[in-house]
């Protein structure tokens, strides 16, 4: 069975999205602004921690980084985190409708 995570959080003026579908191939992706800037496909349930760069579309580009764990709590089993402007922000994971 394929488990569904998606993590959100609105920062700086823009959206940042990631979304997490685990099961023999887990596929990682980091959307900005509703794009998909950055891509992660392995084998099996993930390799973590996971980290996932961007740029943010502005002048100059400003780095962007998210950060996936695992937390070891079968309820809540990845947690996630953002990295912007120096600051690390944790993002909330939405529930699925």
């Amino acid at each position: 069975m394929r488990q569904r995570h998606s993590f959100h959080l609105d920062r700086g003026g823009h959206s940042v999205t990631v979304n997490v579908r685990a099961g023999w191939i887990t596929e990682t992706e980091l959307l900005v602004d509703g794009k998909e800037v950055a891509f992660h496909r392995v084998h099996g349930h993930g390799v973590y921690p996971l980290t996932l760069a961007a740029q943010l579309a502005e002048e100059p580009p400003q780095a962007v980084a998210v950060r996936l764990e695992r937390t070891g709590v079968p309820e809540r089993p990845l947690r996630c985190a953002l990295e912007l402007g120096g600051a690390v922000h944790p993002m909330a994971e939405r529930t699925e409708r």
